[in-house]
């Protein structure tokens, strides 16, 4: 077992990554200091997973709330569903909430938390490689709402992040590889050595190969561990994690959440965030050509969607957190490993990437 600390003073919490860990009843027993535990799960996840972990919380008063699949739940709604559960069982303030699943669950209990008695205790045990990297660390937490993605939420850290890489063997290859999205996310904004080891073992991640799977957790939990706790609410460095962003939670906004998958947008997000960051003379064409090799190898898309037309979608990212008095600030690159801080973007050039984007790549 790997355990790295997200440094935040008294708000700090270990990051365990390792096989095996959600049958480790000891590490349940470190971080739950209550007699009672909210499990939060969806119908995918809960029968594989479920009673591995309420086989760890025995002598304590225990519910659990199983929700469907998919990013079109989460939402305000699915949170009441949450609240429902934890007022009828008559959860105090100091009961634990456990999120067991994606970014979708890890997000939605979290928010629950965060405001259930206003604040109780979670802990985060994602089950999918993209919240095991980037999701589940950090301590957003949000729901969506019809006209933006993550538009609603807190910034709440967890008590612990459990990462077990045995519970990715039965993940879907599609999912698999919109996790990499994110893990090569890191490369590109501040890692360029992980960049190139990913660009030599992409293969080996997409065949599961348990070491080098690892190890690309490791990494990129350390970098995001890293930009956390220099920056917890986003007020500089943080917000260089949401390269690409901008335009991918258009495409999910846009075409319905659930449509693409997280990781899948964001692959084309940042495939467009390169190309526009080539127009204003910050990258050239070779890095933006091994950008797009790479999650092309990843089996991840590399170009928007044809239902959305480059004036839809420059309205859809007009509604985004990083904006500021209207003016639309996006993460860019100015060579890979180096991402600019949220900048102001000429219309026009914009624009231009969006209408012309697909033939460039």
């Amino acid at each position: 077992m790997k355990t790295l600390n997200v440094s935040l003073g008294q708000r700090s919490y270990p990051l365990y990554i390792g096989a095996g860990l959600i049958g480790d009843t000891g590490l349940f027993d470190r971080h739950i200091h209550s007699t009672q535990v909210m499990l939060v799960s969806n119908e995918t996840v809960a029968p594989l997973y479920l009673d591995r972990v309420l086989a760890n919380l025995g002598g304590r008063q225990v519910a659990t709330v199983i929700l469907p699949d998919g990013e079109s739940y989460k939402s305000m709604a699915s949170a009441m569903q949450i609240f429902d559960a934890l007022l009828s069982q008559k959860f105090s303030r100091n009961a634990t909430l456990i999120a067991l699943g994606g970014g979708v669950i890890g997000d939605l209990a979290g928010f629950a938390a965060a405001c259930y008695q206003r604040g109780v205790p979670f802990m985060q045990i994602p089950t999918t490689l993209l919240a095991q990297v980037d999701s589940s660390v950090g301590g957003k937490t949000a729901v969506n709402h019809l006209l933006g993605k993550n538009m609603i939420g807190a910034f709440y850290q967890p008590q612990c992040v459990l990462a077990d890489t045995s519970v990715l063997s039965t993940l879907p290859d599609r999912e698999l590889s919109a996790g990499l999205a994110e893990v090569i996310k890191y490369g590109l904004i501040r890692d360029p050595d992980f960049f190139i080891w990913l660009e030599e073992n992409i293969e080996a991640l997409l065949r599961r190969d348990p070491e080098t799977l690892t190890f690309a957790i490791e990494r990129s939990c350390a970098n995001k561990a890293e930009v956390v706790a220099a920056d917890e609410r986003e007020t500089g460095e943080r917000a260089t994690l949401n390269l690409g962003h901008t335009f991918g939670h258009a495409i999910e906004a846009g075409l319905g959440y659930g449509a693409w998958l997280h990781g899948e947008a964001i692959a084309v997000g940042m495939c467009q965030a390169a190309d526009l960051s080539r127009r204003l003379g910050w990258l050239n064409e070779a890095d933006v050509s091994r950008i797009v090799s790479i999650l092309q190898r990843s089996h991840l898309p590399v170009t928007p969607p044809a239902e959305l037309n480059a004036g839809r979608f420059l309205e859809l990212m007009a509604v985004d957190k990083k904006n500021v008095d209207g003016n639309l600030r996006l993460i860019l690159l100015e060579g890979i490993g180096r991402a600019t801080l949220p900048v102001s973007v000429d219309v026009g050039v914009l624009m231009a990437t969006l209408e012309e984007y697909g033939r460039n790549c």
